[in-house]
Formats: C-alpha cells, structure tokens, sequence
C-alpha cells in the first residue's frame, strides 16, 4: 500500500516573493517530503501580482517550479480578477476545470491550507468537490477572514485595536460598503471554511479571536509553526559592556510599525547621541503605498547617522546578520499571531523587544526571554532599548531563559499523526 500523501496550498512561493508564511509553508513541505511514511507536494499561487512570469504553457494552469520537478507547482491563475471583499477569484473556471485535473492528477489524502488569497476560501469547496474523501486542513496565519483591512484588524479611523468585529463596525472602517455586505462577507466566508476538517492556529490568542468569531472550538488547536533549525553565536559587546546593536527583520509596512521605530531611533540620538545603532533587514517596502513609503524615506533621511537600511535579506543570511546585532525589535501595531522572526531571534540567540500585544506579547515574557513596550509609543520603545542596552547583565539573563526552538522535523511526525487520524475519519465517512 502506498504512503499517505498531502498537498499544501499558499498564496504564493519563496523563491517568488518570501514573506514568513511562504517560507514556513516550504519547510514543513520539506520535512513531510522527508519522511518515509508520507509524500508530499506543494501548490503555489504563480504569476501576478506576486511575479509578472505567465504561465509557460498553454492548455494548462500548472507548471513546475524548477526543472527539477521535486513535487513543488505553481498555479497559474492569473487571468482571473480577484475580489478582495469575498476573497474569492472571478473566473470560476480556474478552479472547476484546472485545480480539479491537478487534484484528481495528483489525488492527495490530505490537503493542507496554509492561505487562500488570490485562490479563493471557494477553493476549499473545490478540493471538497474533487476530492470527498480527503482531510482538509485550515492553518489560520493572520485574521483575514474576520477583518477586510488586510487581516490586520485595525480600525481605520484612528489604527485602535479591534475587539469585537461586526457588519456595524465594519462599516465605520468602510463607510461606503454596507453593513449587509459585511454580513453577506462573513455567511459567505464561513460557507467555504466549513469544509475545513480542522484549524491549525500558532497561537492561543488567534485562536480564541477565531473561536470568539464562531469557528467551532472543537475544530481549532494552537499549533506553534516548526521551524528549521539554525543557530548564532554570542556576539561581543562594546568595550563599555553596553549592547546598543539593535535589529529589524521582516516587511516594511505600516502595520509592522517600522516607522515608530525609526522615530524611537531618532528620540534615542537626541537622549543618547551616537550611542545606538539599528539595522534594518526589510522586505516590500516598494508595494506599499505611496504616502507610507515617503513617510519612510523621511526617516530614514532623519537617522542616517544612526540606522543602516540594509534591505531584503535570504534566509540562508540570517546567522550571520543576526550575530551581528544584540537585539531584534517587532514593533508591530496590529495584534500579530505567532511572528517567525520572534522564533528565529530565540533560536540564533537573540532576545526580543516587541509589542505588549496580541501574539508577540504571547511568545515574548518580559523581563524573562525579552521585553515588552508599549504598542506604538516611540518614547516607550526608546526607553525600552536605552534599558535594554545599558543595564548591566541584562542581555545574558535574557539570553539564558530562551525557549528552546520547535524543530520542523518535529512538527512533521506531529502532523504526521494527525493527518492519519483525520484521513481515518474521513474514509469512516465515505
């Protein structure tokens, strides 16, 4: 009898466009590919907007993503518009003629979900549809079902926290949309997600937010992303003891509060001159929009002195930029789930200053593995990287109480389990 197999689906692939999503949906594809009593493949969103390569050949949709041929597909359904509202693609056919001759081709047991955007949460109905006997399997990485801002959950009048989404309050966001349409949004949403065997949330708050939502309870387990291993060293500190190398790493956008950093950096030059140092490792800043990105070069200008904006970065660099630094700073406005960078900053050594919010204040403890600052208050974050880096013993304390990583390949056995378990269940079914 032949192994099990499972096939992940996202929104778009690595070596494409990386973003933590993409990488983390390749690595545990890797790990399951690894093992001997599974396979596996990997379904990517191809093309626009994410790259303006088409489809290399005619009559099809689907095309390798190297000549290699290792089990990794693009899906390229480019000629489709997409609404963002519904979440959902326009052309129907995509999905009815090109993924079910992929799925029923292919014939996984389990189909993981790792996002569905440019695919459509109709794409779930679609596996259900192709394929009735297989598990299907939800991982929930942002908030994008409940929230049409992104996923961010952030109001867009004055950027507070939302705390209890509804049509009424959706439409304070986005006057000129109706609350009947927020609610027909949410009926709509919640149709296809119900072909969902199972929900994977990384973490306990997102997952009582989608609980608090109306997903079932009994369907959604917190399932903290795996991740493949790699390691830094110590780093030196200055002559004087002090640590005042400070890190971003990740997307350049409002939502991730760059610009409340950049405006810590330039309080800190005026409290402390010359004394601090920030690198920046950000990715996208060029698919924001227009006003936010002057808004960054503004800044930029302003701590030139102070701040290194060293661009996009590959995984693979990752060691080597972090043992360069004593810090890295996740500065997010929105709640966040489960931040990967926040796990490779634990692995390579490095406590945290982050948020005291939402997912990052979940995986952060201050005062234990890192600290915490007050959600968007520059004067906050200075003060608490001025703290950090000149209290004496403070950056090997923090360091020493680290938690220890998730291995992938641990993950993998995990799922491993589970996809069986659900795989049983299904066949039960039938």
């Amino acid at each position: 009898m032949s192994s099990p197999k499972v096939l992940y689906i996202v929104h778009n692939h690595p070596e494409i466009r990386s973003g933590g999503v993409e990488v983390y949906s390749q690595e545990l594809f890797q790990a399951m590919r690894a093992r001997p009593d599974f396979s596996a493949c990997l379904l990517a969103k191809g093309g626009a907007p994410f790259s303006a390569a088409q489809r290399p050949h005619e009559g099809t949709m689907i095309s390798t993503v190297s000549p290699a041929d290792d089990g990794q597909y693009l899906f390229h359904n480019e000629g489709g518009d997409y609404d963002h509202f519904l979440g959902t693609s326009c052309a129907k056919e995509h999905l009815v003629t090109y993924l079910d001759r992929f799925l029923t081709a292919v014939r996984p047991d389990v189909v993981h979900f790792h996002h569905t955007l440019y695919l459509g949460y109709d794409t779930l109905r679609q596996v259900r549809n192709s394929l009735p006997a297989a598990a299907i399997v939800y991982s929930l990485h942002d908030y994008l079902p409940i929230c049409h801002r992104n996923g961010q959950l952030l109001r867009t009048n004055n950027r507070e926290r939302c705390h209890e989404p509804s049509p009424r309050r959706c439409h304070e966001c986005f006057p000129d949309i109706a609350p009947r349409e927020f609610f027909l949004r949410e009926r709509f949403i919640k149709a296809q997600l119900e072909h969902a065997d199972l929900f994977l949330a990384p973490s306990e708050f997102l997952r009582e937010r989608y609980i608090a939502w109306g997903l079932p309870r009994e369907k959604l387990i917190c399932e903290p992303y795996g991740r493949a291993v790699i390691s830094a060293g110590p780093g030196a500190a200055s002559p004087d003891g002090s640590r005042w190398r400070f890190g971003f790493f990740g997307q350049m956008s409002l939502f991730k509060g760059v610009h409340v950093l950049l405006d810590a950096m330039k309080i800190l030059e005026r409290l402390q001159p010359g004394a601090a140092h920030l690198w920046l490792h950000g990715n996208n800043l060029d698919l924001q929009p227009p006003e936010f990105q002057a808004t960054v070069d503004a800044l930029l200008t302003d701590t030139a002195a102070s701040v290194t904006n060293s661009g996009p970065f590959q995984r693979k660099e990752l060691r080597r930029l972090m043992e360069n630094i004593d810090w890295v700073v996740v500065p997010s406005l929105w709640w966040e789930n489960a931040p990967l960078v926040i796990q490779e900053a634990f692995m390579c050594g490095r406590p945290v200053l982050c948020s005291d919010v939402g997912g990052m204040a979940e995986a952060v403890t201050s005062n234990e593995n890192g600290l915490h600052f007050r959600v968007g208050d520059a004067m906050s974050l200075a003060e608490t990287m001025r703290r950090a880096a000149t209290t004496p013993g403070l950056w090997d304390r923090l360091r020493q109480q680290l938690p220890p990583g998730y291995p992938v390949a641990q993950q993998a056995e995990k799922l491993s389990g589970l996809y069986r378990q659900l795989i049983a269940q299904r066949r039960a079914l039938s």
